[in-house]
């Protein structure tokens, strides 16, 4: 499993298997959320699974489902609050990651410039230069 550091509380990962979240909880992270919709591909783990293996593991867990090229407004939120909310790091991931990196990109958007997100984003594999638009509009 690759995972792509965003920032000090935040990661991001492609798909995940049970079997991966005692390293998950291993490495320091204190929750995961989940981004792929369930059954987006035959072989991808049932959200529920994850979330009973996260929960005995002691980490919090969100299931935020995002179908590729339809992220609301209503799901960056969601994704802010929980990250938040969240009591140490986070690791989120979908398919590839980039959904995942997404949404923390558009929830920072309020706090760093457009360049500053895409830039960071670049660093840890993930182009996001199709969001430039969107997070520009965000900035406060």
């Amino acid at each position: 499993m690759s995972i792509a550091s965003l920032s000090p509380l935040f990661s991001v990962s492609p798909q995940i298997g049970v079997k991966d979240i005692a390293g998950i909880a291993a490495s320091g992270f204190r929750a995961i959320v989940n981004n792929r919709p369930d059954d987006e591909a035959p072989e991808q783990p049932a959200s529920a699974l994850l979330a009973a293996e996260a929960k005995r593991l002691r980490l919090a867990y969100a299931h935020i489902p995002i179908v590729p090229g339809q992220m609301s407004d209503a799901q960056v939120r969601e994704f802010a609050d929980f990250l938040a909310a969240a009591n140490g790091p986070v690791l989120a991931f979908c398919r590839t990651g980039t959904r995942s990196a997404s949404l923390w990109a558009l929830g920072q958007a309020a706090q760093l410039t457009a360049g500053e997100i895409l830039t960071t984003a670049a660093r840890a594999g993930y182009d996001l230069s199709a969001l430039r638009p969107r997070l520009e509009g965000r900035t406060a």
